[in-house]
C-alpha cells in the first residue's frame, strides 16, 4: 500500500456526535454539538472505572456551565436528531439569545442533576474529574461515566450487534465537514441539515 505525507488531520478516522446537556443558572436544559469524545479508565470510588474524555475547543457556554456545574449529559445523535444537533452545533450561544427556541423532548439525569434527551438512544451522565488545558482554546475533561441509559431494544443480544447498531442510526462526522451515516450514506455538509427546521 503507498502513502504518502500529508498535512495533520482526522478525515479518515470518524467520530460519533453528541448533544451535551447542561444547565443554566435558572435550572433550564442547554444543548451544546460535540464530536472529540471517547473512552478511558478512570479511578474513582469503588475502583478502576470505563469512563469518557471529552475534549471541547474554544471557549463556548456549555464549556462554562460544564466548568461551573462538574457535570454534563453526552446524548449520542441519530439521524433522527441530526437537524436539532446540526442546528445547535452552527448556532453560537453566547450571541443568540434564543438558540433553545428548538428542543428535543427533555428528560431529568436518572442519577445526575443533567438535561437528558429522550430521542437519544444512548446517554451518558458524567462528573467531572479533571480539567486539562492543551492549548488556546482546546480543554480535556476527564469525567466518571455515573449513568448510562440505553433503549432496551439495544440491549437484545438475540439480535446481532451490527444489526442493533443500524438500528441506533448513530450519526458520524469526518474530517471535511460532512455528517455520514454508520452505512456510509451522505448526510450533508454541516449547517445543511437544520434548514430542514429553520427553513420552516
Amino acid at each position: 500500500m503507498a502513502k504518502t505525507s500529508n498535512n495533520f488531520h482526522n478525515d479518515f478516522c470518524p467520530q460519533t456526535l453528541f448533544l451535551y446537556g447542561t444547565k443554566k443558572e435558572d435550572g433550564t436544559p442547554d444543548f451544546g454539538l460535540f464530536c472529540w469524545f471517547s473512552y478511558i479508565h478512570t479511578q474513582s470510588e469503588g475502583g478502576s472505572h470505563l469512563g469518557v474524555m471529552a475534549c471541547i475547543g474554544e471557549e463556548k457556554l456549555t464549556k462554562d456551565r460544564i466548568r461551573k456545574n462538574g457535570v454534563f449529559s453526552a446524548n449520542l445523535v441519530t439521524e433522527e436528531l441530526l437537524p436539532l444537533a446540526d442546528y445547535y452545533g452552527t448556532t453560537y450561544g453566547r450571541t443568540a439569545k434564543d438558540k433553545m427556541k428548538f428542543m428535543p423532548t427533555v428528560e431529568q439525569g436518572k442519577v445526575l442533576d443533567v438535561p437528558t434527551i429522550a430521542e437519544s438512544p444512548v446517554t451518558y451522565e458524567l462528573k467531572v474529574q479533571k480539567e486539562i488545558h492543551l492549548a488556546a482554546n482546546s480543554d480535556l475533561f476527564v469525567c466518571e461515566i455515573c449513568n448510562v441509559s440505553v433503549e432496551e431494544s439495544l440491549l437484545d443480544k438475540s439480535i446481532p450487534f451490527i444489526e442493533r447498531l443500524k438500528k441506533a442510526a448513530p450519526v458520524l462526522t469526518c474530517g471535511e465537514t460532512t455528517y455520514e451515516s454508520i452505512n456510509g450514506k451522505y448526510l450533508g455538509q454541516w449547517g445543511e441539515p437544520r434548514k430542514r427546521m429553520t427553513d420552516k
